[in-house]
C-alpha cells in the first residue's frame, strides 16, 4: 500500500524543467532512495514533498491526504505535514545544549512538559546520545552533530523522514557507521524514508528501491539489485557501479571495434567517425565469436559493448586480445587498464588473482556483457 504517492509532478523555474510529471509511490515502512548526477531533480523533488518548493503541476498525497495541488489551489504548510527532515548540513544550534535541539521542534508545538522530556529523551537514547544531553553540539564530532538532527526529527515521530544527502559532509569510516544507523532507527520506528543522495553505496545499503533520475527524468526504478544488474539503459549502467564501454560498428555483416573510438573523436559526429575508422578498416578489431550482439544491435549505425570491470576475467588463449597500459594497486583488488586498440577498458581483480603486467599482451573475457545503441 503506498503511504507517499506523487502524481504527475512537474516543477518549472523559468523555463528550465527541473522534474518532468513524475509518478511514484512509496510504500509504508519503505526506504526508498533518489539517485543521480547533480542538477537531476532529486533535491527539488524532496523539497516539493517537503512542502518547500511549489509544485508547477501534479499532485502530492500522504495516504489519503492531499497535501499539494496546483490545480486544486491547495497547499499544506510545511509545519503541518509532520514530516522529519535532515538536511546535508548539521543544522544545529550552538547556543543550545542536545537536549533544547531534540526538544525545540516539540516546544514550537506547544506540547506539554512532561510529553517534550519523555520524547526528548526516547529520541536522544535511540541515538546514543543521552549521555551526552547537557552538552553543547559544539563538542560533538561530525557524527554526533548528525545524530542531534537525527534525533531532533524522530522527537515528532513522523511518518515520513525526509534525508536530503544527510552524510555527504562525514569522513567515509563515520558515513559508513551512520548508514546502519538509519537503517536500525527506521526498522525501530516503522516510519518511511524519501532519501535524497548522489552516493551509489549509500543507496544500494539503505534502499528497497532506487529511482535513478536524469534531467528531470525518471530512468529506472528498482530494488538495488536490479538496477544494478538489470539497468534500464546505457545511462543507468554507466551511472551505478564502474562501467566499461567499447564503440563498435558494422562492416560486412559483422561487428568490429572501432579504431577511432566515438568517445574520444570530439567535433565529429557518428558518420564522419565510422568513415574514419572505414578508411583505416584494417585497424579495426573484430568482435570474437563469444560476444554475439543482441537483436537490438541489428541495423544500429554504431553501438557499444558494455561491461563491469568486476566481470572480466584473463584468459590465456582466444578473448579479446588486449595490452595492459596501467596496473594499480588498491587495497583488496588490482585495478588494470587495458588497451584494445585505440580504446580502453577496466578490470579489476581480486589482489591474490594472478594477472598480467604493465606492458604484456592479455586475453580477456567478458562475463556478463551489455549491448547499447
Amino acid at each position: 500500500m503506498s503511504h507517499v504517492r506523487l502524481v504527475n509532478v512537474t516543477k518549472r523555474f523559468s523555463d528550465v524543467t527541473a522534474v518532468n510529471g513524475l509518478n511514484l509511490e512509496i510504500g509504508k515502512g519503505e526506504c526508498f532512495s533518489m539517485l543521480g548526477p547533480s542538477g537531476c531533480g532529486k533535491t527539488t523533488t524532496l523539497r516539493m514533498v517537503a512542502g518547500f518548493e511549489d509544485l508547477s503541476e501534479g499532485e502530492v498525497y500522504v495516504g489519503d491526504r492531499l497535501i499539494s495541488s496546483p490545480a486544486k489551489n491547495y497547499y499544506l504548510p510545511p509545519e503541518k505535514r509532520d514530516f522529519g527532515m535532515v538536511f546535508q548540513a548539521f543544522a544545529v544550534w550552538p547556543h543550545l545544549s542536545v537536549y533544547e535541539n531534540v526538544a525545540f521542534p516539540l516546544r514550537i508545538r506547544k506540547l506539554p512538559t512532561a510529553e517534550i522530556d519523555k520524547r526528548t529523551k526516547d529520541a536522544l537514547a535511540s541515538t546514543n546520545l543521552l549521555s551526552a544531553a547537557k552538552d553543547s553540539p559544539d563538542n560533538l564530532s561530525g557524527g554526533g552533530k548528525q545524530r542531534v538532527a537525527l534525533a531532533r526529527a524522530l522527537a515528532i515521530n513522523p511518518d515520513v523522514m525526509l534525508l536530503d544527502e544527510p552524510l555527504s559532509s562525514l569522513d567515509p569510516h563515520l558515513r559508513e557507521e551512520m548508514r546502519f544507523e538509519i537503517k536500525d532507527l527506521q526498522r525501530k520506528y516503522g516510519f518511511s524514508i524519501l532519501y535524497v543522495t548522489h552516493d551509489q553505496a549509500e543507496a544500494m545499503a539503505l534502499s528497497d528501491r532506487i529511482l535513478v533520475m536524469k534531467l528531470g527524468v525518471v530512468q529506472q526504478v528498482d530494488s538495488p539489485l536490479d538496477v544494478y544488474n538489470k539497468p534500464a539503459n546505457r545511462f543507468v549502467f554507466s551511472f551505478i557501479g564502474l562501467s566499461n564501454f567499447l564503440d563498435l560498428v558494422w562492416d560486412g555483416g559483422k561487428p568490429v571495434i572501432l579504431h577511432n573510438p566515438l568517445h574520444a573523436t570530439h567535433g565529429q559526429d557518428d558518420e564522419a567517425v565510422i568513415a574514419s575508422s572505414s578508411a583505416s578498416s584494417g585497424e579495426n578489431i573484430p568482435l570474437t565469436s563469444e560476444l554475439t550482439p543482441s537483436e537490438e544491435m541489428v541495423g544500429a549505425k554504431t553501438f557499444s559493448l558494455a561491461s563491469r570491470p568486476s566481470e572480466i576475467d584473463f584468459t590465456a588463449e582466444g578473448g579479446l586480445r588486449g595490452v595492459v597500459s596501467r596496473k594499480a594497486f588498491l587495497g583488496e583488488i588490482i585495478d588494470y587498464q587495458i588497451r584494445v586498440g585505440n580504446q580502453e577498458l577496466r578490470v579489476q581483480k581480486g589482489r591474490r588473482a594472478p594477472g598480467p603486467e604493465r606492458g604484456e599482451n592479455c586475453g580477456l573475457k567478458l562475463l556478463r556483457p551489455f549491448w547499447y545503441a
